[in-house]
């Protein structure tokens, strides 16, 4: 399996809205990570706990944000790799970094560019913007 796919899918297998049918076993609620869940050695396998008590959320954001959608913050500006499993042809991310607002619209084609406030851009860094714009950003890959 190619690593967009991958990541995608172990992304999934975490993701407690792809858990639902399993949030009786899990009696936990059904949107939100827990701290640990029992496996198949234990008593009640599948049971979750603490759900509220982990770092796990944020942290699956800055997975699915920064690895896979592929918007970084660099200390030059953004970079932007997306990590694009086959089943996902396009998206929209919007990102407010240092002040400003990246609108960056990704679509899948088979060939790499990308513009920023309709100028070319070389490689993946958009340059960081002023304070209070918003930038447009178009990349096809």
């Amino acid at each position: 399996m190619a690593a967009e796919n991958e990541a995608f899918n172990i992304s999934r297998r975490i993701c407690p809205s792809w858990l639902e049918d399993e949030s009786e076993r899990r009696e936990t609620e059904p949107y939100v990570y827990a701290q640990t869940v029992t496996g198949r050695a234990s008593g009640n396998p599948g049971h979750a706990k603490n759900s509220w008590l982990t770092g796990t959320a944020s942290r699956t954001f800055l997975s699915v944000s920064q690895a896979i959608l592929g918007v970084q913050p660099d200390f030059d500006g953004l970079r932007v790799r997306p990590c694009l499993p086959d089943e996902l042809m396009e998206y929209t991310v919007r990102q407010r970094f240092r002040g400003a607002e990246y609108v960056i619209h990704v679509r899948r084609t088979g060939t790499w560019s990308m513009t920023a406030g309709g100028l070319a851009v070389e490689g993946n860094l958009i340059p960081a913007a002023s304070t209070g714009t918003r930038v447009n950003v178009e990349v096809t890959v």
